[in-house]
């Protein structure tokens, strides 16, 4: 996956720019975002032991030498942020010629460098039924090919129920929550979204749909299976039927963007067919997601 997403040039432009964290964090060891906590970026706080993916230069040779062990400075105002990414691992998320599990996982491979390359924490989370697998908490640029690894291993079957399965899920204060998905979820997203910024989260949520969804080339008597459930339904497709469906596909996706906006989260679109360079110097740089 690393060599589909990351050629040379793509590679270096990635390096000038950051997942854009709003939320002032309020927990955390040393990193590169700002807390609440009084003091300024160079006013030493404390000691930690140093962990693989932590920057050389805060290492303390003073305190190597007297304890034969490597710690790291802690200043006040510097702490990193915790991001969450979600992933919609249902069966729908497997569809389409361009599949959307697909652009799901490029997306999340290119959240985690940005956020690896700040010294933030990241954790992967696949979302099936009710429940979630999550990853160990990645941090440090080193461990990029560890989070590639575990989006390889992710299955896209079965059915999904977000809110369900979020709810289980523990949380840091100030963190930051992205959730991909198609959003044919069961539950109610809107409350989804109340819940985790109740949670002090920073909620970015990315709606990835197919062009065969998008622009469905269907007509005449037709039988559809759902992916997830298996029920069918014998339907005759005419024009009047497609753009029925159209407006109540964009009705769906304008009810996400109006209640994202009123809540102060970030609503991106996407196709499965976008060009993944769109995706990430158009669609989340344009809408301030990175910068």
């Amino acid at each position: 996956m690393k060599d589909q997403i990351f050629d040379g040039d793509f590679f270096k432009q990635l390096e000038n720019i950051s997942l854009n964290v709003r939320m002032l964090m309020k927990e955390g060891a040393a990193g590169g975002r700002k807390s609440k906590a009084k003091g300024s970026s160079v006013e030493f706080s404390d000691f930690r032991e140093y962990t693989m993916g932590d920057d050389f230069r805060r290492i303390d040779w003073n305190a190597y030498g007297r304890f034969d062990k490597l710690f790291v400075k802690i200043f006040m105002e510097e702490r990193e942020a915790f991001v969450n990414i979600f992933i919609d691992s249902s069966k729908s998320m497997d569809y389409g010629e361009l599949k959307k599990s697909t652009q799901a996982l490029k997306i999340s491979a290119i959240l985690s460098y940005l956020s690896l390359n700040n010294y933030d924490r990241v954790c992967i989370n696949n979302i099936q039924d009710s429940s979630f697998r999550n990853s160990t908490t990645f941090m440090g640029r080193n461990m990029f090919n560890s989070c590639i690894n575990y989006l390889k291993e992710i299955k896209f079957e079965g059915n999904t129920n977000i809110g369900e399965s979020i709810k289980k899920k523990s949380f840091y204060a100030g963190g930051v929550a992205i959730i991909i998905s198609d959003f044919f979820t069961k539950g109610n997203l809107e409350e989804i979204v109340k819940y985790l910024i109740f949670k002090k989260q920073q909620v970015i949520l990315i709606h990835i749909l197919s062009n065969e969804e998008l622009n469905p080339e269907l007509q005449g008597q037709i039988r559809l299976i759902d992916s997830e459930t298996q029920e069918s339904k014998n339907i005759f497709i005419t024009s009047q039927l497609l753009n029925k469906y159209k407006n109540h596909l964009k009705e769906f996706s304008n009810n996400i963007k109006e209640f994202s906006k009123k809540l102060g989260a970030d609503y991106i679109f996407v196709s499965s067919n976008d060009e993944i360079e769109k995706v990430v110097f158009e669609n989340l740089i344009k809408l301030d997601v990175i910068r």
